[in-house]
């Protein structure tokens, strides 16, 4: 059998359990995809074995798979992606009505306070950015539309666990590794439930430089037209410009304000869902 077995990871860890419906031969090309990097746009055939966990021989076949289909590009035998692999997440994004809606209320604000805005929505563990405005550059690592960040470290992520029911929270902080990221970041369970359950009582959360050091972040949750939270809203600024107690005093009415026309917009339009409005 020719390849038989050139997929499987070399560590030999055991995966998941997965249904007769799987497959694996997909996963594996989205992993290669994955593997590149802001920081690392070029790999070599050997960095995406590595990453990937496959041999190089079925790490080649894959990217050059890529490269055919014209999503991956390669140049004195280093690989980088092609502007095709935008595809994959543009028809997801132009049915998302919801960033549409919040984009003129997010510039706003983002006017209004001179700082960045952004719009998130919960994925799994993560926080998936949907919107986001300001030309100021909060975090040191960059954040587009697209970016993924983890949900138990930032505001947006803790509102967003705030709207789950206790057994889904409970799940997620059974299992969700908590990294530490700065000496500020909540890395005890019990203490991010704590934490989680008096947003959920106050509507809304502030974290100081708990993601990174000098980013403080104000966020709320933003309500679908059936009233379920659907995603949140979030001012991003500079410790160095605004404490938190000055962040809340001062963005916090704001913020309320700006909130309350877009879910009055939501509602208007039958917007339920991030990804599925009914319209």
């Amino acid at each position: 059998m020719d390849g038989a077995g050139e997929d499987a990871p070399d560590d030999g860890a055991a995966e998941a359990p997965r249904g007769d419906w799987f497959v694996q031969s997909l996963e594996r090309g989205f992993s290669v995809i994955k593997a590149f990097s802001a920081d690392e746009p070029e790999l070599t055939l050997s960095d995406i074995a590595r990453r990937t966990g496959m041999t190089r021989a079925a790490a080649r076949r894959f990217l050059l798979t890529l490269v055919d289909l014209g999503y991956v590009a390669v140049d004195d035998r280093r690989f980088r992606l092609r502007p095709r692999v935008l595809e994959l997440g543009f028809t997801y994004l132009s049915m998302l009505r919801l960033p549409e809606l919040a984009m003129p209320y997010l510039s706003e604000l983002s006017r209004d306070i001179q700082e960045t805005t952004s719009m998130a929505v919960l994925d799994g563990p993560d926080v998936v950015y949907v919107a986001r405005v300001g030309g100021r550059r909060v975090m040191a690592s960059g954040i587009t539309v697209g970016s993924r960040l983890p949900a138990y470290a930032t505001s947006h992520g803790r509102v967003l666990l705030a709207a789950l029911p206790d057994d889904q929270l409970d799940a997620y902080l059974a299992g969700t590794e908590l990294v530490r990221r700065t000496a500020r970041t909540v890395t005890d369970p019990v203490v991010l439930r704590e934490r989680v359950l008096a947003t959920r009582e106050r509507g809304w959360a502030l974290l100081d430089q708990e993601l990174e050091e000098g980013v403080t972040s104000l966020a709320m949750p933003v309500c679908g037209a059936t009233g379920a939270v659907i995603a949140s809203v979030n001012i991003g600024a500079h410790s160095s410009r605004h404490t938190p107690e000055h962040l809340e005093e001062v963005a916090l009415p704001l913020m309320t304000d700006a909130v309350q026309q877009l879910e009055r917009d939501l509602r208007l339009a039958g917007v339920r869902t991030p990804g599925h409005p009914l319209l």
